[in-house]
């Protein structure tokens, strides 16, 4: 087998070269702890401050779901709110939906418009 190329002779290796140890460990657990700060902890959080405030929704706020519509919540429940988008327009959506709240006075100023 030697005749078109030359056999390679492997040379010893150190013994430190063969196990690295903890030394090797420090790649990995950096890159683990890296994608937990920069993209685990930032999700857990902003879940935490979404799942405030749908709780902290009441009759009478005034926000935007998902799909973009904006209401103002006249009755909810456990996993429903029914929103009021013009006049005897109401609408049933999932508490979750809810992206955000408004401010006071911006559903009215919108009808007006």
């Amino acid at each position: 087998m030697g005749f078109f190329i030359s056999d390679a002779l492997a040379e010893a290796v150190p013994a430190a070269a063969q196990d690295p140890g903890f030394v090797g460990m420090i790649l990995p657990v950096g890159i683990m702890a890296a994608f937990f700060f920069l993209f685990i902890l930032p999700q857990q959080r902003k879940t935490k401050e979404h799942k405030k405030m749908v709780d902290a929704l009441g009759k009478g706020s005034e926000v935007v779901t998902s799909g973009g519509l904006l209401g103002r919540v006249i009755d909810l429940d456990d996993n429903f709110v029914e929103l009021e988008l013009a006049d005897n327009v109401h609408v049933h959506v999932q508490r979750n939906a809810v992206v955000s709240l408004l401010p006071k006075g911006t559903f009215k100023a919108r009808k007006k418009a």
